[in-house]
């Protein structure tokens, strides 16, 4: 019963905080993505709390989980297509806390929240290499 007890003050703690940071987490900037505006607030909505503001997997629950959540933002998931991103938020991923989103979510909103997402990477330029000049 003692276990019990605990588990339920640990859930309703954790839902406390997910529920104040969720409202207190700052969201980078749209991009001019059609549905950035949708996606944003569905994401902040749905995803923010495991997968935290930036899509780095670090969300409020995240500690949480095992396995840890996506990093959204990493090369492996911004190399999948819009297809392949779009059957996962609807399938979700087996044997992770990522369950599919087609029943709470209609397909419009999957690709909004999917529109948000790609606004989350950014890609930086390299510098450009500079050749040495051969001598006098």
């Amino acid at each position: 019963m003692n276990r019990l007890v605990w588990m339920g003050v640990l859930v309703l703690l954790n839902s406390l905080i997910i529920s104040g940071l969720g409202l207190s987490y700052p969201l980078g900037t749209v991009g001019e993505q059609p549905g950035g505006e949708q996606g944003r607030e569905l994401y902040r909505i749905h995803c923010l709390e495991c997968h935290g503001a930036e899509g780095r997997g670090d969300g409020p629950r995240a500690a949480l989980l095992a396995p840890r959540p996506g990093n959204l933002v990493s090369a492996a998931i911004s190399a999948k297509t819009d297809a392949e991103l779009l059957e996962i938020i609807a399938e979700g991923v087996p044997r992770t806390a990522m369950s599919g989103w087609s029943h709470q979510l209609s397909a419009d909103e999957r690709r909004n929240i999917l529109a948000f997402i790609r606004t989350l990477v950014h890609f930086q330029e390299l510098p450009s290499a500079q050749v040495p000049s051969s001598g006098p």
